[in-house]
């Protein structure tokens, strides 16, 4: 014979291993200080001014 599972406790830690499994991708995600955004938008902004300014400007494009 088999071991018998209270299946309300099996139910209940699921649901926990998944809520903590949502948690750390919410973390990951929106875990951030405002310090490590700016310094991310800041590099986003460097990049595009960048590549702006490689823009040849000009012809038709194919």
């Amino acid at each position: 014979m088999g071991d018998v599972v209270n299946l309300k406790r099996f139910k209940k830690r699921t649901e926990r291993e998944q809520a903590a499994k949502q948690a750390g991708t919410n973390r990951a995600r929106f875990g951030r200080t405002k310090s490590e955004r700016a310094r991310d938008e800041l590099a986003i902004e460097r990049s595009n001014r960048l590549l702006d300014q490689h823009h040849i400007d000009g012809g038709e494009t194919s």
